[in-house]
């Protein structure tokens, strides 16, 4: 039996330059916004595969109200502009996502109530570079 550890501090996050802390529970999601091919089967049977150049890719980013990074994130969803985003995750197997340009679609949405709540990013990655 091979048990292998996850730990949730071997993940990195890097927005236009700001190391990101202050995580919820959910912390991170990426996916690509369509498949890498698409088949086609015509009317006899005949099977074609066709590659999908699409090259944008969500990142979903899980704060909690009293990260520090919150108004920056809130501050590049206003303006607007592109930013390099990376993500790694150093643990096994080391995995990691990079853009060049991204922007945040919009301000996380807020609540308030009884507990701390969260801010929820969504990246709109123009290049992402999964490896």
């Amino acid at each position: 039996m091979s048990v292998k550890t996850y730990d949730p501090n071997d993940l990195t996050v890097v927005v236009n330059g700001t190391y990101l802390t202050g995580f919820s529970e959910d912390m991170i999601e990426f996916e690509k916004d369509e498949d890498n091919y698409e088949t086609k089967v015509g009317a006899q049977g005949d099977v074609v595969r066709s590659k999908v150049n699409n090259p944008l890719a969500t990142m979903s980013i899980t704060l909690l109200s009293t990260s520090p990074q919150v108004a920056m994130l809130d501050g590049l969803a206003k303006s607007g502009d592109l930013v390099p985003v990376s993500m790694i995750y150093n643990g096994e197997p080391k995995e990691t996502v990079t853009v060049t340009e991204a922007y945040i679609k919009k301000p996380a949405s807020r609540s308030y109530g009884t507990e701390a709540g969260d801010r929820e990013y969504e990246v709109q990655c123009m290049d992402a570079d999964i490896s």
